[in-house]
This record gives structure tokens, C-alpha cells and sequence, in this order.
């Protein structure tokens, strides 16, 4: 659905983005996430047609951005940082001129219009004025002006960057409910949002992509192996060190009532195996799991590392 290959954008000497390219499936929700100058919404920006590249390629839908233009943008909703809506307009009015902007036919304006109401909770405010409106319900206006003409393809910049608690869980569910039925790229660098919304995340730091990835598995990657921990009954020195013995696990340290127990990488699938050895010990397995890096961890390595991953 996206195609980007060597996108570079220079701002006379100095690169915004530097020879980005990644892919977005149809259906996909996928974060695009990196620090505050990281190149994001410039990126944004280019993949909507708002900005030209520098360099390199980016089909939308299909559409070349570059050589078809406007046929990008009735494939596209935007909604960049700060929303674009008149506030001294009527919400229903300003979603009815969204939409013929984005050449809504006559005899479908009026279901398109209540049809992007209805799914972003406009209802009981549609004939308000906007300006009138609370920070949350301008950005749900600003959603529906990128949702009134049933695009493809979502591409929303920080949208949830300045609302309170409980206007960004709001947002959140609304974005998660779009998955499947738009493709969504979802800019940011809140990284709860990231983990709450999108299936995927691109990595961009210094304008480059350092990782690109399931978060699972970025985790499991930025560790370099996997660590286990496994509440016992008794944690006898004869248990752990028939533990250590196991094929594959680098290292047992009792802490607590808990064992941590290290996985060296590339040694796939040893829980059963490591289970089987504590019950045959008679430890009293009472909980076992696998232990992951937080989001916040991994960003924090990827963003701060020299080499990409």
C-alpha cells in the first residue's frame, strides 16, 4: 500500500531525512517514531504530497507521489500536527467542505459527512462551532476531515500530542478501530501511543531508520537474547546448577523467591526443557515467564547507539 525507497529530503545543507525506505501492507497500523526533530513529519509530509523529496521514490495506493499527485491525495487522509480546521465554522459545514475538496460526489456527500461524524464521536457535537469545541473534539474533527472521503490511507502526525488522559485513550480506540479497514501511519513520539495503537514500528533517529520491526521483536533483538524468570518453591544450589547445565542457558541467578535465567541468543525454544529440569529437581515451579525490555528501553538504545540495528 506504501512503497518508500530511498526518500532524502535536504533543507539547503542540512538533511532532514536521509535514504528512508520501508513498506506499509494493506490494513496495517504501523508507528513512526523517533525523537522531536528525528525527521518525522517531514516524511509525513512528503508521503502526502505536501512537500516534494530531494531524492528518491514513493508510491502510495499505486500512485507514484511525484509523477501523480493527485490521484496520492484522494488515496490520502492527513492529519498533520495541528489539525486543519476553520474555527469559526459549524462542524457538519466544515466537513461537508472537506469533502468536496476531496471530490466527494454530490449524491454521497451527505451520507460521507455523517458517515465520519458517526465514527468519530461528532454526534452530539456536529452543529456546534469549532472554535467552541475542547482541544479533543477539534482533533476528532480534524480525524474526520481525513476519514469524510474513505481514503486508503491514514497518515496521522502527533495525533494526540497536547489532549489530557482520558481525550488520548479516546483517540487511541478510535485509531485502533480503523486497522484493517485504512492503512495507518501513525507518527510520534509518545511511545505508550505506539504500543497502545500499531502492530509495527519504524524506528527514525538523526533522519535515518535504525530499526524497523514488531515491537516483540525488537525487544527480543535489543536484549540479545532472552532472560526468563521462574518463581520456585525452593531454590536449592543442586536445582540451579543443574539449570546452568542446560544447553543454551548462559546464566542463573537466584533473586529472591525468583530465578532470572538467561537465554544466549540464537538458542530458540528451551522453556519446556528448562521447566522439565526444575520439576526433576523438585524446585516447585509456582510461575514461569519471559521477561521483555520495555518500549522506553528500546528507544532509548536505538535512538542513542551509533550504528543502526
Amino acid at each position: 500500500m506504501i512503497d518508500v525507497s530511498g526518500l532524502t529530503k535536504f533543507y539547503g545543507p542540512r538533511t532532514a531525512v536521509s535514504n528512508l525506505s520501508f513498506t506499509v501492507n494493506s490494513g496495517e497500523v504501523v508507528g513512526f517514531l523517533g525523537p522531536n526533530g528525528a525527521g518525522k513529519s517531514t516524511t509525513m509530509k512528503i508521503l502526502t504530497g505536501f512537500m516534494p523529496a530531494s531524492a528518491g521514490s514513493v508510491k502510495v495506493n499505486g500512485f507514484d507521489v511525484f509523477e501523480s499527485p493527485l490521484d496520492v491525495k484522494r488515496s490520502v487522509g492527513y492529519l498533520p500536527e495541528n489539525p486543519p480546521v476553520y474555527l469559526e465554522m459549524v462542524v457538519e459545514d466544515y466537513l461537508k467542505f472537506a469533502a468536496r475538496i476531496h471530490d466527494v460526489p454530490k449524491t454521497k456527500l451527505k451520507g460521507a459527512v455523517d458517515s465520519a461524524i458517526q465514527r468519530t464521536g461528532l454526534t452530539q457535537v456536529r452543529n456546534r462551532i469549532i472554535g467552541n469545541l475542547s482541544k479533543g473534539y477539534r482533533q476528532r474533527v480534524g480525524l474526520a476531515q481525513a476519514l469524510v472521503h474513505d481514503p486508503k490511507v491514514l497518515i496521522l502526525d502527533e495525533p494526540t500530542v497536547g489532549l489530557d488522559p482520558v481525550q488520548i485513550i479516546e483517540i487511541r480506540e478510535l485509531i485502533k478501530s480503523l486497522a484493517g479497514q485504512h492503512t495507518v501511519i501513525l507518527s510520534s513520539h509518545i511511545l505508550p501511543e505506539v504500543t497502545a495503537t500499531c502492530q509495527r514500528i519504524i524506528v527514525i533517529n538523526k533522519g535515518q531508520i535504525v530499526a524497523q520491526d514488531t515491537i516483540e521483536r525488537l525487544t527480543t533483538r535489543m536484549r540479545q537474547g532472552l532472560l526468563y524468570t521462574m518463581s520456585v518453591k525452593t531454590p536449592s544450589e543442586k536445582g540451579i546448577s543443574a539449570l546452568q547445565s542446560v544447553s543454551g542457558v548462559k546464566s542463573v541467578s537466584p533473586e529472591g523467591g525468583k530465578l532470572l535465567i538467561e537465554i544466549q541468543p540464537e538458542q530458540g525454544e528451551l522453556r519446556d526443557r528448562i521447566v522439565e529440569v526444575a520439576v526433576a529437581e523438585k524446585m516447585g515451579v509456582l510461575e514461569f515467564a519471559a521477561e521483555k525490555l520495555s518500549l522506553e528501553e528500546v528507544f532509548l538504545q536505538l535512538t542513542t547507539q551509533e550504528k543502526s540495528v
